[in-house]
């Protein structure tokens, strides 16, 4: 197994959902935490709780991924202890809306784009420099299975998850030869914030996609994210691909009688 202890590990998106999830799973293995996301008041309230679960240190800092230059800054001006990042954890990410293609909001399509894609691009690119120089360095990023197929009323939200899919892919291609190992962990539904955010706020709306469905929760998908970042470290997971066992895929579920 690869030791994490002592280690960066940055989560993007770390203040609720799979994100908070993740850092808690990471603060078991003693890494150090550089947390961010859009909501610090929500980060603040973790220290305490990571550090009793067995984070080595907490850093927080607040950030939207869309914007290209708050990212370059925030990583570009660390602290030198927290510069040297071992694992990028590409947790932030939102789905808006679920109409029809030719009906939808522009706004929508911009939102899940920018975020889901660009933000992507933009950590990325911001991060592994460092790894490639450090020789060392792992990025795994969260997909879904909702980039293996599309659904009806889901065409942009599925092609962000397909090109996460692709980015993934062609970023381990490109650091071939270097030690940076590259994993897309790619979940069917996970019960968390996330169909809130999708229809802003209607909790009614929302809670009818889980009813009579067993989902993952979001500490499934962290203890899979962990998982592949400690594999020793001639190994590389290029995709972890997990449902709920009443989910085959973007479109096939089984909901139990009532």
């Amino acid at each position: 197994m690869t030791s994490l202890d002592g280690k960066v590990v940055l989560v993007t998106g770390a203040s609720s959902g799979i994100g908070r999830a993740t850092a808690f799973a990471f603060a078991g293995t003693g890494a150090r935490l550089l947390l961010c996301a859009r909501r610090l008041d929500l980060l603040m309230e973790m220290e305490t709780p990571l550090v009793e679960a067995g984070a080595a240190g907490v850093l927080f800092f607040q950030l939207d991924v869309r914007e290209r230059e708050s990212v370059e800054t925030a990583i570009a001006e660390l602290p030198e202890e927290w510069a040297k990042i071992a694992v990028l954890v590409n947790n932030a990410g939102l789905s808006r809306g679920l109409t029809k293609l030719h009906e939808d909001d522009p706004e929508n399509w911009d939102e899940m784009i920018d975020t889901n894609v660009k933000g992507l691009l933009y950590v990325t690119r911001a991060v592994v420099p460092g790894m490639v120089e450090r020789g060392e360095g792992h990025v795994i990023s969260l997909g879904s299975t909702a980039g293996y197929i599309t659904y009806a009323n889901g065409a942009v939200y599925c092609a962000t998850k397909a090109a996460e899919k692709a980015i993934s892919e062609g970023l381990k291609i490109d650091l071939m030869g270097t030690p940076v190992r590259v994993t897309s962990v790619d979940p069917g539904m996970v019960e968390t914030d996330f169909s809130r955010v999708r229809f802003r706020g209607d909790e009614e709306r929302a809670a009818k996609i889980y009813q009579n469905i067993t989902p993952l929760q979001p500490e499934d998908i962290a203890d899979a994210i962990v998982w592949a970042a400690t594999r020793p470290a001639h190994v590389n997971i290029h995709t972890i691909l997990l449902t709920s066992i009443d989910q085959a895929n973007s479109t096939v579920f089984y909901r139990h009688e009532k």
